[in-house]
């Protein structure tokens, strides 16, 4: 069976709610947003009122990195800032994977997801020149210093880095994201409704690496006109072909809904479907 998972929820000001929500609907972890303030590395770090508040549920955690986090930014204060983020925070997976293994299914890698940030551009009369782009050696090194840092601070742990699409990875950053996966520290997550928004267009690219699936954010949504976060069933998604993809690479599904009407729809849709949960 898929291990189906929720967000943090804004609705829900603490984790004790979410925590509980988690639980009544018979989800299995919850997906610790770093875009809240709540959920600073700091406050992370206190994995024993984490561990509490799961074991009460009966659930884990996985986490969801700050999405404006940026390792290859020009400013070395800001992107070392990033690092040591990311850094902590991979301490902190570490020692949450003793509640994936009791309440969840041990076979699976703890994930940590992130965003990729297409940085600065600027514009021309003709055109918008990618900074990134522009600057590409650079940027590489920094991703491949990014790299040997996670692949040191995981070591041997269970826990991997999830690269996440959101609208439309840019050239010169499927490089970079080829670079990380070959690595056994760096996997991919699909997000279907990112994807169905702006017209499939990153499909091509993960379907061509799908063996590095290992994570989904699962929400309906349309392309005309551009929507997602929508509960299951209220959009364009060929939601069983798509489950049935997770469930064939052993992935984990996040229900990424915005609140919490929309997903005890979800949780009803797949029970309905014979998804289960």
């Amino acid at each position: 069976m898929i291990q189906f998972g929720m967000p943090t929820l804004i609705e829900n000001r603490t984790l004790e709610d979410n925590a509980a929500l988690c639980g009544s609907l018979g989800l299995k972890f919850i997906e610790l947003n770093m875009n809240f303030p709540e959920y600073q590395v700091d406050q992370l770090e206190r994995t024993d009122d984490l561990v509490k508040i799961a074991e009460r549920a009966g659930i884990y955690y996985t986490i969801h990195l700050d999405e404006n986090l940026n390792i290859a930014d020009f400013n070395h204060l800001v992107s070392d800032a990033y690092l040591e983020t990311v850094h902590r925070t991979v301490l902190v997976a570490k020692k949450l994977i003793d509640l994936r293994d009791r309440f969840g299914d041990s076979t699976q890698p703890l994930t940590v997801n992130m965003h990729m940030n297409h940085g600065i551009y600027i514009t021309l009369p003709d055109r918008k020149v990618q900074m990134y782009e522009r600057d590409f050696d650079t940027y590489m090194s920094s991703f491949s210093a990014f790299r040997k840092k996670c692949e040191a601070w995981i070591g041997d742990s269970d826990v991997m880095i999830a690269v996440e699409n959101t609208d439309g990875f840019r050239d010169y950053e499927k490089k970079a994201i080829e670079y990380l996966l070959e690595s056994q520290k760096f996997g991919l997550t699909w997000d279907i409704g990112h994807s169905k928004a702006v017209g499939e267009k990153d499909v091509p690219f993960i379907q061509d690496h799908q063996e590095k699936l290992i994570h989904f954010h699962i929400h309906d949504g349309s392309e005309n006109p551009p929507r997602n976060h929508l509960a299951l069933g209220d959009g364009d998604i060929d939601l069983l072909n798509r489950l049935k993809l997770a469930k064939s690479q052993k992935a984990r599904c996040v229900l990424e809904t915005k609140t919490i009407e929309a997903l005890k729809k979800s949780v009803e849709w797949l029970v309905r479907s014979g998804q289960g949960t």
